[in-house]
């Protein structure tokens, strides 16, 4: 039997925009997404999470959002500071899990809710 041939990460998340040059603009400016021309981006490396969800969950926010973005932050609280004084919508209240991080939310120009992500400290 062969061995099984396996994904190697994410290459590349897509969305469909009214406005594509304002909502690259925004994931840009608002969250310093650097990508190129192209949308290539090098991330900072680290753990990357996907999991399927009930298809009646509201953790994506409106029940018309398919997916969810995740991103990783250095410092969650900075990040959301950030946002609101661009004017960002951004939800009150961060969460903590145990051992996972704390999570946070802002939803973009175009309505898609993403996620931010402050992964929890290592202890050793």
């Amino acid at each position: 039997m062969l061995p099984m041939e396996r994904v190697l990460g994410i290459g590349g998340h897509f969305l469909r925009a009214k406005d594509p040059a304002a909502l690259s603009s925004w994931y840009r400016d608002a969250l310093g997404l650097d990508a190129d021309e192209y949308g290539q981006w090098e991330q900072a490396p680290g753990p990357t999470v996907f999991a399927a969800f009930p298809s009646d969950t509201d953790y994506f926010g409106s029940p018309g959002q398919q997916v969810m973005l995740n991103f990783r932050v250095r410092d969650l609280d900075a990040m959301l500071v950030q946002l609101r004084a661009q004017g960002a919508q951004v939800t009150d209240d961060p969460q903590e899990m145990d051992g996972v991080g704390r999570f946070g939310w802002v939803t973009d120009p175009e309505g898609n809710r993403v996620e931010l992500w402050q992964p929890a400290q290592d202890p050793s």
